[in-house]
C-alpha cells in the first residue's frame, strides 16, 4: 500500500469522527428481509479509490459467496479519491438512501448508525478479533460509530534505503536510529552522486518524533511521549523538535535535502532509482520490508525512528460506517461481519481471482503463490477491504515473521492520548486560523529550507495570535475529562 495515501485517510477518518460526538442512532432499526423481488437483500455500498479492471468478475465471484452466507448482495460503487469528500458530502446532506460506506471527513451529524450494540451482536467473530486499540479508537462518548478494517493497528515511522547504492558505495546503516545518526551516510552518498536526492522528501513530509498528535501533525497540539503526557503542548516550543528542525536546515544548506522540497508535491516513487533515504510509515501488516520492496520491485533496507505505538490515527486508518438512512442496518453489519470473518471471500476480493492471480501452495491452506495473473488494478487493497489477519501469506512470508508480528502487536505501546477525540466546536474560527498559520511556515521549516532559529519564534508568536492559547486550554480541559473518565 502506498503510504501517502494512508497517511492521507488518517487524518480524514478523524475528522469524519470528530464530528460524531452527538451523533447516531439509538442502535434500533428498521431493518428490512429484503429489497429486491427475490428475497435476497441487496446492500449499496459506496468504497473510496479506483475501481478494479475485472471489477464484475471479482464481485460476481464474490456475490455469490455472499448470497450464500447470509441471503444478501453487495452494490459496491466506487468513488474516486479526488471525489470523494464532495461526492459523499452530497449524498449524506440530500438524505439519499444508501448502506455502507467507507469513512471520510464530511460533517453529517446523525448520519451514521451506533454499532456498540450491532456489531457484537450480528458481526461478533470479527468484531471479537479486533484488537482492544481499535475499538478505543473508534468509540466516542462511549459509543461506536464505525467498524474498522483489522490492519496495521501500530505505526512505527522508519527511514527506507535503497540497497543498490548501499551495496555500490559500501554504506553501513546498522547503526542508524535517529535522523542524526544518518548524517554521514547521507554524505557520503551526497559526495558520489550529488545529483540524486539523498533524503528524498517534498512538501508533505513531517518530521518525526516521541510526539502523538491530537489532530494530526498539521496542527501544532501534541503530547511528549516520553515526557509529561498529560499535557497537551506545541512540539515547535520543544526542544527534540527543534534540534531535528536545527538538523533538516543544515542538512538542505549541504545539497542533502533537494533544493525544492518545500513545494514538491511529486515525490520520488520507490521503484526509481531516484533517491537514496526516504522516510516511510510501517506496521506488522507490511512484515519488516516486504510490501516495500514488492512495490519497489528491488531490494529496500529499513532502520527503525520511532516505537511502535497504538494511536487513534491508526485506529481509524480504515473504517466502514453504516447509515442511520440505512433499512438494513442488522443485515449490513452482519456483511461487515462476514467480510471480516470469511477468508474464502476476503481473499478472493483481495488477492484476485483464484488459479487466475494466485493458488495455495500444495499442503498449506493458508500460504500462497502468486501466478502470472496476478497484476495491478486486478485486485482490491488490503488496507481498506477486510480483516488482515485472515488474509492468505505469500510463500516469502515465514512462520517466524508471522510470530514476530504478532509479538509485535502484542508489545507495541498505546498512545495517552488513543481514544481521545477533541471536539471542535467552541473553537472552529481559531482553528481555521492555526490552519492557515501553519500552511505558510510547516513545509518550509520541516524541508530545512528556512532557518528554525529564526523563524520557530516567528511561528510561534503567530500562533498565539491566532488562538493557539485558547484551542489548547480547551483541548486540555476535555484530555483532562477524558482521563479522568477512566475511558
Amino acid at each position: 500500500m502506498k503510504s501517502w495515501k494512508k497517511t492521507m485517510f488518517a487524518g480524514f477518518a478523524s475528522a469524519m469522527l470528530l464530528s460524531l460526538a452527538a451523533c447516531g442512532s439509538n442502535g434500533e432499526s428498521s431493518d428490512s428481509d429484503s429489497n429486491s423481488a427475490d428475497g435476497v437483500t441487496t446492500l449499496l455500498m459506496y468504497q473510496v479509490g479506483d475501481k478494479p479492471e475485472n471489477f464484475d468478475q471479482l464481485m460476481e465471484i464474490a456475490n455469490k459467496r455472499i448470497e450464500e452466507k447470509i441471503n444478501a448482495r453487495i452494490d459496491l460503487q466506487y468513488i474516486g479519491w479526488g471525489d470523494w469528500d464532495q461526492k459523499m458530502s452530497t449524498i449524506i446532506s440530500s438524505g439519499e438512501n444508501y448502506d455502507i460506506s467507507f469513512a471520510s471527513n464530511f460533517v453529517a451529524n446523525g448520519a451514521y448508525a451506533d454499532l456498540t450494540d450491532l456489531a457484537p451482536k450480528y458481526a461478533k467473530e470479527a468484531y471479537d478479533q479486533l484488537d482492544e486499540a481499535y475499538i478505543k479508537g473508534n468509540t466516542i462518548d462511549g459509543k461506536l460509530y464505525a467498524f474498522p478494517v483489522n490492519g496495521n493497528v501500530y505505526a512505527q515511522q522508519v527511514l527506507t534505503f535503497n540497497k543498490q547504492y548501499l551495496d555500490k558505495y559500501d554504506i553501513d546503516i546498522s547503526n542508524i536510529n535517529s535522523y542524526a545518526d544518518a548524517e554521514d551516510a547521507l554524505k557520503k552518498f551526497h559526495e558520489k552522486e550529488p545529483n540524486i536526492a539523498s533524503f528524498a522528501i517534498g512538501q508533505t513530509f513531517n518530521i518525526s518524533g516521541n510526539y502523538d498528535y491530537v489532530m494530526g501533525k498539521d496542527y501544532p497540539f501534541a503530547v511528549k511521549l516520553d515526557g509529561d503526557t498529560t499535557k497537551i503542548i506545541n512540539p515547535y516550543e520543544d526542544d527534540e523538535q527543534m534540534a531535528n528542525l536545527k538538523l533538516m536546515h543544515k542538512w538542505y544548506k549541504e545539497g542533502l535535502i533537494p533544493t525544492d522540497a518545500a513545494t514538491n508535491a511529486t515525490g520520488y516513487p520507490l521503484e526509481g532509482n531516484t533517491w537514496f533515504m526516504r522516510e516511510e510509515t510501517q506496521g506488522p501488516m507490511d512484515y519488516g520490508d516486504t510490501i516495500l520492496n514488492n512495490a519497489a520491485g528491488h531490494e529496500l533496507i529499513s532502520r527503525p525512528l520511532t516505537k511502535q505505538l497504538k494511536s487513534t490515527g491508526q485506529a481509524q486508518m480504515a473504517n466502514f460506517v453504516v447509515a442511520n438512512v440505512s433499512k438494513n442496518k442488522e443485515k449490513a453489519v452482519e456483511f461487515l461481519g462476514l467480510l471480516n470473518s470469511d477468508p474464502e471471500l476476503l481473499n478472493g476480493l483481495v488477492w484476485g481471482v483464484e488459479g487466475e492471480a494466485w493458488e495455495k501452495v500444495e499442503g498449506q491452506d493458508n500460504k500462497i503463490k502468486l501466478l502470472d495473473g496476478y497484476k495491478p488494478n486486478t485486485h482490491m487493497a488490503a488496507w481498506n477491504t477486510g480483516n488482515n489477519m485472515i488474509l492468505y501469506t505469500q510463500e516469502s512470508i515465514t512462520d517466524e515473521m508471522i510470530k514476530e508480528r504478532d509479538e509485535n502487536i502484542a508489545k507495541a505501546e498505546e498512545s495517552p492520548i488513543l481514544g481521545f477525540n477533541f471536539k471542535t466546536d467552541s473553537v472552529k474560527t481559531e482553528i481555521t486560523n492555526i490552519a492557515n498559520v501553519m500552511n505558510r511556515y510547516k513545509a518550509s521549516l520541516a524541508t530545512g529550507t528556512i532557518d528554525p532559529e529564526e523563524n520557530v519564534p516567528k511561528l510561534v508568536e503567530e500562533l498565539k495570535t491566532a488562538g493557539w492559547d485558547k484551542v489548547r486550554d480547551e483541548m486540555q480541559k476535555q484530555f483532562d475529562e477524558y482521563r479522568e473518565s477512566g475511558k
